[in-house]
């Protein structure tokens, strides 16, 4: 009787250490996969900021007027080439 307790004893002890040892490995490669991640989103946060700064700078009037000159010809409106439209009959 002594001898099968010794035995199934001596395979739970095996069986836990090695649920042990899979739960150590499974941790391990969780807190890779969890750094991986940090540090992708870290990268997409500078992404992010830079695409921020790229779009007021685009945005800008006076680059956006120069544009309009420079690929579309056009000028500012003067009061001379300005024409008024009335609404007739009343």
């Amino acid at each position: 009787m002594s001898g099968k307790v010794n035995v199934l004893l001596t395979a739970a002890l095996v069986i836990c250490a090695l649920l042990v040892v899979n739960s150590q490995y499974q941790s391990r490669r969780l807190f890779i996969e969890l750094e991986r991640a940090q540090a992708a989103a870290k990268q997409l946060e500078i992404e992010w900021a830079q695409l921020q700064l790229d779009q007021s700078t685009l945005a800008k009037h006076a680059r956006i007027e120069a544009n309009a000159r420079r690929d579309l010809g056009m000028v500012p409106v003067t009061p001379d080439r300005t024409q008024y439209l009335t609404q007739g009959g009343q």
